[in-house]
């Protein structure tokens, strides 16, 4: 007799930070794709910015700064993070979904697509900030570079105005 295999449920990421048009392509996805997430797995990503203390070594006139210092910031940086994930499972489950949250640090762009890849993703979900052509010649776009680069369908929720 041969035993039936459960299939793995689909995973489904979104990808957010702590600006407005993250949460709202969250919400969006609660609201638009509720019934076929409430069947997946639904992960909340985000993505922790890679310290950066050279303001720190400037602020200190070169001299080294205080190790309680930098961990202090990145215990702060944590906490945040920590806070934005929770908000986002709150939102989740008001909604009758269960989340799985993940943080990483690094580029964002680039984590998210490193986790898509280990986390078998099946759809990235990302909000856009809307930036104009010169905005993101400078800053670049994470949107952009995920959907030229994850390796599953990538879906950018734009906020409308």
């Amino acid at each position: 007799m041969a035993e039936k295999v459960c299939p793995e449920r689909k995973k489904v990421m979104v990808a957010i930070d702590e600006s407005d048009c993250s949460h709202y392509a969250l919400k969006w996805t609660l609201d638009n794709l509720g019934g076929s997430i409430s069947a997946s797995q639904l992960v909340v990503f985000t993505a922790m910015p890679q310290p950066d203390f050279s303001y720190i070594y400037a602020s200190t006139y070169g001299a080294a700064p205080v190790p309680d210092l930098i961990q202090s910031l990145q215990e702060n940086q944590k906490k945040v993070t920590a806070a934005l994930l929770e908000k986002a499972k709150r939102i989740c489950a008001d909604q009758g979904i269960i989340a799985e949250t993940v943080a990483e640090i690094g580029d964002p762009k680039e984590v998210i697509c490193e986790a898509v890849k280990k986390l078998h993703i099946r759809l990235l979900i990302l909000g856009s900030h809307s930036r104009g052509a010169l905005q993101r010649a400078f800053v670049g776009s994470v949107s952009n570079y995920c959907v030229h680069n994850a390796k599953c369908p990538v879906l950018v929720v734009k906020k409308t105005a």
